[in-house]
């Protein structure tokens, strides 16, 4: 079995997410819970971009632009979702992003009426 990647630092963000919503609970908008995210992130200490744009190249030209809702420690990607559950499309999303940043591991963190759930999302190539 091989470790973890990141594992100290995804289990911080973990652990962010869950304070977050004990404090907050459910009903907000994303923007709320990012903005809170990033005030525990900057308590903790722990480095981190919100709202990171990452232009999509091909061939050496720009071809578009997206967001990513956060960058942490310049190692993972965080994606956030006000959802029921999972959806395929979020996880190609994550996975298109970890792409076009180049990092190797992304957390989808969906939002629910009864808690959180989250899935750490490798980047194989």
């Amino acid at each position: 079995m091989t470790d973890l990647i990141h594992k100290d630092l995804s289990y911080k963000i973990i652990g962010i997410i869950f304070r977050v919503y004990n404090r907050l609970g459910y009903g907000y908008q994303e923007r709320y819970y990012q903005r809170a995210i990033s005030l525990e992130f900057n308590k903790a200490k722990i480095k981190h971009i919100k709202e990171k744009e990452i232009k999509l190249q091909y061939e050496n030209e720009s071809i578009g632009k997206c967001f990513l809702d956060f960058i942490v420690e310049n190692k993972i990607v965080l994606e956030l979702k006000v959802a029921n559950s999972f959806r395929t499309q979020d996880i190609k999303q994550i996975l298109s992003y970890l792409k076009a940043s180049g990092l190797k591991l992304g957390i989808l963190i969906i939002i629910t009426k009864d808690s959180i759930k989250y899935k750490r999302i490798i980047n194989i190539r």
